[in-house]
């Protein structure tokens, strides 16, 4: 990194808690613990003085620590939770590098269901977040598949749009799609934002926020269990790439993790 550049810091989230996949952040995609392509894509990036992975479970920082990442702390379990905020996490986790006198001008959120989020896709999101003065912070987007001026929402027995400021005489839901305003939709890929966002505001993305807009499937999201398939698929397709991992997949962790 550029001794111009502020010192960041990516931090990794990878609680051991997912109901819908079974340790999805360590669960094998093409020979590897999911996690392991978000750190690889992070360290090859070239722009993180520290990649840190902050997890409740020391099976899985131990998989972090494997592939290259940092695990100086265990993400208290009252942050793990299903509906546990991220600025929980993103604050213990700051807090306890600032604790050991590690500060950090930017961070990073890379979250390991982003597999095909490359090193190249940072450094593009990184140099976009620089040259945005007054910028808070930058979230990946891309273009919504299905419009939200064609959604409604139920209230008791009536249908009622969930955007109803549509155009004088021609409500959106009863205009051609073609014809509606381009929407965008937040994707997991990646966030960037000062610390200050955090430390000054208690928020992980501040006020004015730039767009970061993804390509192909840079911000494909394993969610479900048939994103799993999904992405397979891809794989063997050709359609996605995967960051390049560079070293053995642990066997005797994966083993004992039962994460085949």
């Amino acid at each position: 990194m550029s001794k111009n550049q502020p010192a960041a810091v990516a931090l990794v989230p990878a609680r051991s808690g997912s109901k819908r996949i079974r340790r999805k952040n360590v669960r094998l995609l093409a020979g590897h613990p999911l996690i392991a392509y978000t750190i690889a894509a992070a360290r090859d990036s070239g722009i993180f003085d520290a990649v840190v992975v902050s997890t409740d479970s020391e099976d899985i920082a131990a998989i972090a620590r494997h592939y290259g990442a940092e695990t100086p702390f265990l993400r208290p379990e009252a942050m793990a939770g299903d509906h546990s905020p991220d600025i929980e996490w993103i604050s213990h986790a700051l807090g306890e590098l600032e604790g050991a006198g590690r500060t950090f001008g930017c961070f990073a959120i890379l979250r390991p269901t982003s597999p095909f989020r490359l090193p190249s896709t940072i450094g593009r999101a990184w140099d976009r977040f620089l040259a945005e003065p007054g910028a808070d912070s930058l979230r990946a987007v891309e273009r919504c598949s299905q419009h939200p001026g064609k959604m409604w929402v139920i209230r008791g027995r009536r249908l009622l749009p969930l955007l109803p400021f549509g155009p004088p005489g021609q409500p959106w839901h009863s205009t051609p799609t073609q014809a509606l305003p381009e929407v965008w939709v937040q994707n997991a890929s990646l966030e960037i934002a000062w610390t200050r966002v955090v430390t000054q505001g208690h928020t992980i993305a501040g006020e004015t926020i730039v767009p970061f807009e993804t390509e192909g499937l840079e911000g494909f999201d394993l969610n479900q269990p048939e994103d799993w398939e999904l992405a397979g698929i891809h794989l063997a397709r050709g359609d996605a790439v995967l960051p390049r991992v560079d070293r053995e997949a642990p066997r005797e962790l994966i083993d004992r993790m039962e994460i085949q």
